[in-house]
């Protein structure tokens, strides 16, 4: 029987790339976000921008050695696209600085494997302007977690509500100031759109190898099925949708690194081109595969499966367009 494991082995791998050391240093050199490489770490990250210099000192050692690990809580269940109507609150304790926390986050990645999690919480006003960012430890008294969601994909991954029940936090680990905690989260999502459009890019192109090593030792009919024109026309839009996605990706991280103004909408076009037609050459890799395709001893359903949840990840792809189309009539206006 399978199991599901999440791959501490390779984030200890890349803690021997120095690929978290570099980003943070990278952030705090103010250079922007020239490497987008770290999915699981990237909110968390933005704590040398947000984040007082007391608590670079106190969090980012263990983070950045990855004694620990993270996981950015928004989403709650009833709250997902339309994430600054959240009903988590966080309201000062009476006669104490510190914040008690209460409510409910869902699909959170990490949730109940993260050692710490950035939680955005109410403490004003309805909408974004009343919206504050939270550290707390997964240790802290009344911090819970309901069960790992059973996914379609990505099993490997962790997946849990987190769940705060009078959840007390020190006043040190509110992150940037009150009101703050939406523009901190939003400031992430444009990497976050970067990297799931990478992620796709990168497991499309395994499936294009895939589907061509398949159907050039696969014979029908005679003759290897890749000598088929219908299969040869398959595999040239399945490797054009591939290079498409990927120009589309480095535009929008060139964009994103040199803060060009219309960054947001090239982070959004590439998240919404590149898991649309990745997704769509992992499935076409499964059809050139045939009956076998459908099964587990090939690689390639796993690819459709984990490949399906990037057109709703940091965004949905209907939020994505309609991103770009804000920015097309703002630009003209």
């Amino acid at each position: 029987m399978s199991k599901s494991i999440f791959p501490w082995r390779s984030c200890a791998k890349q803690l021997g790339w120095g690929l978290v050391v570099f980003t943070v240093a990278t952030m705090l050199g103010d250079r922007g976000y020239l490497e987008q490489m770290e999915l699981l770490y990237l909110r968390l990250l933005l704590m040398p921008i947000y984040g007082t210099e007391d608590q670079r000192q106190d969090f980012l050692r263990e983070l950045t050695s990855m004694d620990l690990l993270a996981s950015y809580c928004l989403t709650e269940p009833n709250s997902g696209s339309d994430a600054a109507s959240l009903q988590t609150t966080a309201r000062r304790q009476a006669g104490s600085t510190d914040y008690i926390l209460n409510g409910e986050k869902a699909f959170i990645s990490g949730g109940g494997a993260a050692d710490v999690y950035l939680v955005m919480a109410r403490t004003g006003e309805a909408g974004p302007k009343g919206i504050s960012c939270f550290y707390v430890d997964k240790d802290s008294k009344g911090l819970s977690f309901g069960r790992q969601e059973d996914k379609l994909g990505w099993r490997s991954q962790p997946t849990s509500s987190v769940i705060l029940d009078d959840v007390r936090v020190p006043e040190r680990c509110l992150i940037g100031k009150e009101g703050e905690g939406f523009t901190i989260a939003m400031s992430a999502l444009d990497g976050g759109r970067i990297n799931i459009a990478t992620c796709s890019v990168g497991g499309a192109q395994f499936c294009v190898d895939a589907a061509q090593g398949y159907v050039s030792t696969r014979k029908q009919f005679g003759k290897a099925i890749i000598d088929f024109q219908n299969t040869q026309f398959k595999l040239a839009d399945m490797l054009t949708k591939v290079q498409a996605s990927r120009c589309l990706v480095l535009n929008a991280a060139t964009a994103l690194d040199s803060k060009a103004p219309w960054a947001s909408a090239s982070a959004a076009m590439a998240k919404r081109f590149a898991t649309d037609e990745c997704y769509n050459v992992a499935n076409d890799a499964l059809q050139l595969h045939g009956g076998y395709g459908y099964l587990k001893d090939y690689a390639v359903e796993r690819y459709v499966r984990d490949l399906r949840v990037h057109t709703i990840l940091e965004g949905t792809n209907e939020i994505m367009r309609v991103v770009m189309a804000r920015h097309m009539i703002k630009s003209q206006a």
